[in-house]
Parts: structure tokens; C-alpha cells; sequence
């Protein structure tokens, strides 16, 4: 069996709010989207590369204390563009780190709590 693709579904407490952090931070481009009412409950968040659908986290909106969810890792072309855009949003990012494994990374936590690792490697120049 080969695997073409994969699809991620991202749980979302407030869907509205999230699509800043995809569309806006990330620059994906917003389609499919489901809705009940007037409320958006699930929606697919893609580029020409990457997919992923975002639905409304069933239970509690509160993320539980001990609740780690998805972790995502991201290998942009160039680490800085996306960290600027994202902090001009408001969002918290990390320093860029130059990791012993050869990675120069920074973090950022999601409105919905769970962590993107932006990541290229070290010897691309790309580092603090």
C-alpha cells in the first residue's frame, strides 16, 4: 500500500479564532467549510502542498491541564519570514535555537494550546 497524503485533523475549542493562527500566521487559504447554524464547527485549511481539517473539539472548550494533543513540525523555506508574521499577529514565539542536531528551530503555542515547531537546518544559515 502507498500513502499519497495524510490529512491531520486539528480539535479546534474556537474555530473562528483558530483560522487567525492558520490563515493569517501560516498564510493557508480556508475552504470546505461545515457550519450549523451560524457557527463554524469544521473547516479544511490548505496550500498547494498541505492539508488540514479543523473541527470543533467535542467536550469541554477548557483544554485540560495535563492535555498535550497534536505537536506539528514545520520545514519552511526561510525560519525568520513565518516567525515575524507571527509575532506581528500577536503570537509568542521562541528565539531561534541552534540544535545540537542540526536544526535551528523556534516554538509557538496555538490559541488552542498545542505546539508548532518551525524548523530548517542549521548549516542553511537560517539560525539566530
Amino acid at each position: 500500500m502507498q500513502v499519497d497524503s495524510c490529512i491531520p485533523v486539528i480539535p479546534s475549542a474556537d474555530l473562528e479564532k483558530s483560522l487567525r493562527f492558520w490563515v493569517e500566521g501560516l498564510g493557508l487559504t480556508m475552504d470546505r467549510a461545515t457550519r450549523q447554524g451560524d457557527k463554524l464547527t469544521a473547516c479544511m485549511v490548505r496550500n498547494e502542498h498541505l492539508y488540514f481539517w479543523l473541527n470543533q473539539r467535542a467536550g469541554s472548550p477548557i483544554k485540560p491541564r495535563d492535555y498535550e494533543g497534536i505537536r506539528l513540525y514545520w520545514a519552511p523555506r526561510d525560519l525568520h519570514a513565518p516567525r515575524q508574521r507571527l509575532q506581528r499577529l500577536d503570537h509568542t514565539v521562541s528565539e531561534i535555537t541552534d540544535r545540537d542536531y542540526g536544526q535551528s528551530e523556534f516554538l509557538v503555542t496555538d490559541d488552542d494550546g498545542y505546539c508548532h515547531c518551525f524548523g530548517v537546518e542549521t548549516s542553511s544559515g537560517a539560525g539566530a
